[in-house]
């Protein structure tokens, strides 16, 4: 009797049952240090929807601008930081607006 009333409850709260969800990891932040006019890392592998955080260790002041022109921070200052989020997968790459030869690329994936 009572394996019946088991049965009976769990085929009863089956269609109440949440749908399955894919869980889509947090976003992340990954940080990019300036540092003797380079960019530390040059390369990052990123996921849409994490941040890129530029931090500037160098005395003179650097940016990180795409080189579409699509996005750039303002000038970052010694000791300053600034971020942007990952929007759309592909190949990113930018520069210093100030030091053109400073480059780096982000890669990211969906």
């Amino acid at each position: 009797m009572l394996r019946r009333s088991l049965l009976a409850l769990v085929v009863a709260a089956g269609p109440q049952a949440p749908p399955l969800r894919a869980e889509v990891p947090a976003p992340r932040t990954h940080r990019v240090e300036i540092q003797g006019f380079a960019f530390v890392p040059s390369r990052l592998e990123v996921r849409a929807g994490d941040v890129v955080e530029w931090t500037n260790r160098d005395l003179a002041p650097h940016t990180a601008t795409d080189d579409d022109g699509t996005w750039g921070t303002k000038a970052v200052k010694h000791g300053a930081s600034s971020r942007i989020v990952a929007t759309a997968p592909g190949l990113v790459a930018y520069h210093c607006a100030f030091h053109p030869r400073m480059t780096g690329a982000i890669v990211v994936t969906p």
